[in-house]
């Protein structure tokens, strides 16, 4: 089904509803546009972080600390 379809679909099963009814889709309609706007957003947020080169100068640090500086090795 296309996109138009469904639109036409949804706005004719719509004005069968009393208007309470369609108040309430148009609010469920809005409630779900938002949440795919916060999507994109964090989307796009994430691919801004990942290409971004602010901490690249973390991986030529040298390690300040091994194993051998543990009080209690790890042998769990």
């Amino acid at each position: 089904m296309t996109k138009q379809l469904i639109i036409d679909k949804t706005v004719k099963a719509i004005n069968l509803l009393p208007q309470d009814k369609a108040e309430e889709i148009c609010d469920f309609a809005d409630f779900i546009a938002k949440r795919y706007e916060e999507h994109l957003l964090v989307a796009g947020i994430e691919q801004l972080t990942s290409a971004s080169q602010t901490f690249d100068f973390l991986k030529d640090e040298e390690d300040l600390y091994s194993e051998a500086d543990l009080k209690e090795p790890n042998n769990a």
